[in-house]
């Protein structure tokens, strides 16, 4: 009940895009996926195969994660080239403003523009 719970509250939170498309349509081809979705069908012959089988239904959680996960670390690296780009335009602004301003110490160095 409390992942159900929490699942609601979550999908309030997301955007029209999400609802409509919540998954990135995937990368392999169709025989790849045809393959893919028999190995899935097919008996597990190992413990860990078999442990793994009660997880199945958690497929479109991790994927919904992942996307996630992609979206932060896209996020983080534009913030990283948007914050040097706040700090060149920081700085040309400083030069341009001590190179329009008249004072003693402005006059005594030399003139950035």
């Amino acid at each position: 009940q409390r992942v159900l719970r929490l699942a609601e509250m979550c999908r309030r939170l997301e955007t029209e895009e999400e609802k409509v498309l919540p998954f990135y349509p995937s990368s392999l081809a169709e025989g790849e996926q045809r393959d893919a979705q028999r190995v899935l069908e097919e008996m597990p012959a190992e413990p860990l195969a078999w442990a793994m089988r009660d997880y199945v239904g958690l497929e479109r959680f991790w994927q919904r994660f992942n996307k996630v996960k992609l979206e932060e670390q896209a996020l983080v690296r534009e913030r990283t080239v948007l914050s040097q780009r706040n700090r060149q335009l920081r700085e040309l602004l400083r030069q341009y403003l001590v190179g329009i301003s008249v004072s003693q110490e402005v006059l005594s160095e030399p003139n950035p523009l």
